[in-house]
């Protein structure tokens, strides 16, 4: 397969490295850490005069018309820089939700702003009895006249402290494991029967626990087909589980090359620990795997948008062990790496290893996608 960038995309990937070199060293998102969301507002809007928040969407909603591909080089970039601006939740997510399962007065209303960074989308899915199981829904929808009424709470809602609208996954028919029976539905953030504990995750990014009581929506709320959500919740899930893996790559870069140039600096008993056969043969296992992990990250960008939802799950689950495992041997390895030091607020190697292990953990962790690879093979 010919993994031969396009001149635009050359372009794209070269425009966000300038940005995050500039704008985002370390020092930096310190200070957009003690902004009042968490993160740049300033940012945001760069992003979306440059087109990243519209990256997936088509050029008549006011997007660029790109694809997984895009949004991989972008998610490494973002890796590298360990933003903290809710793309993931709002273009990823969020976008994905409403670009496959709305209509096209919906797609037409909501997708020029999210691409104009107006309005911010997070998608609440995750239910705290449910762990990994995307089929356990407690929230409930009930037909009220021409509406819905929901009730319930979504847990560890990415971003969900700041969105403006949120795309929720709603029980009206069947039990509570059921596959069938769960619809999906775009709910304003602001409205009073909302309530929105937000706080930081270990990774210093935002989330939020999320109450529904009563909260009433229109007919037209509804995202997809009534009854038939979860194939669009699985879609939504494999766009964040690529996005997600080129940002863990973008990690996983950063580390190396930090534990690189610090093993050709650091002295110990008057000479570089890089010296060090041991430590040569660690950097190089790194690199390698690394490497592994970035053709995972590849497999799934070239697996979102296979037709084949069978063959398109069977490797996204691979892309999601090998960047998971990948990532976890790099940060680990980097932390060592850089001895006491590495384990310090101070220097950065600790904050992208946290972000690698949040990363291995989101949409279902590693133990959880082998199992599912397990029973495929059964």
């Amino acid at each position: 397969m010919d993994f031969t960038l396009t001149e635009e995309q050359r372009l794209l990937k070269d425009s966000v490295d300038r940005l995050m070199t500039e704008r985002y060293a370390f020092d930096q998102r310190k200070n957009y850490l003690k902004e009042p969301g968490g993160w740049s507002a300033a940012l945001w809007s760069q992003y979306a005069e440059l087109g990243l928040l519209g990256l997936p969407f088509a050029e008549q909603y006011g997007g660029f018309g790109g694809g997984a591909v895009e949004i991989m080089l972008v998610m490494e970039a973002f890796g590298r820089g360990l933003i903290l601006e809710p793309f993931v939740a709002s273009v990823v997510l969020g976008g994905t939700a409403v670009r496959l399962g709305g209509s096209e007065q919906q797609k037409s209303r909501i997708l020029p702003t999210v691409a104009d960074g107006s309005t911010k989308l997070a998608f609440a899915h995750g239910e705290r009895q449910a762990r990994y199981d995307v089929t356990d829904v407690m929230t409930t929808a009930r037909k009220d006249g021409s509406g819905w009424v929901l009730d319930g709470a979504k847990s560890v809602v990415t971003h969900g402290d700041c969105a403006d609208a949120l795309v929720v996954s709603a029980r009206t028919s069947g039990e509570r494991d059921d596959p069938n029976g769960i619809t999906l539905f775009l709910v304003d953030a602001g409205a009073s029967s909302v309530a929105r504990r937000g706080y930081a995750v270990r990774d210093e990014q935002r989330a939020a626990e999320v109450s529904l009581s009563g909260v009433r929506v229109d007919g037209d709320a509804v995202l997809g087909e009534i009854g038939n959500g979860l194939p669009l919740i699985e879609r939504v899930m494999e766009a964040g589980i690529a996005a997600t893996a080129a940002e863990c790559v973008g990690c996983m870069g950063a580390l190396y090359d930090m534990t690189l140039e610090y093993s050709r600096t650091r002295e110990q008993f008057g000479r570089t620990i890089g010296s060090n056969q041991v430590v040569q043969h660690r950097l190089a296992d790194m690199l390698m795997s690394l490497e592994q992990g970035r053709s995972m990250a590849m497999l799934a960008a070239m697996m979102v948008d296979e037709p084949d939802a069978a063959e398109r799950a069977h490797n996204i689950a691979m892309a999601k062990v090998g960047v998971g495992q990948a990532g976890r041997f790099v940060s680990q390895n980097a932390v060592q790496l850089h001895g006491g030091i590495g384990m310090t607020e101070e220097l950065a190697v600790g904050h992208y290893f946290r972000r690698c292990m949040v990363i291995e953990r989101l949409f279902g962790d590693t133990a959880h996608y082998l199992a599912k690879l397990a029973v495929a093979v059964e």
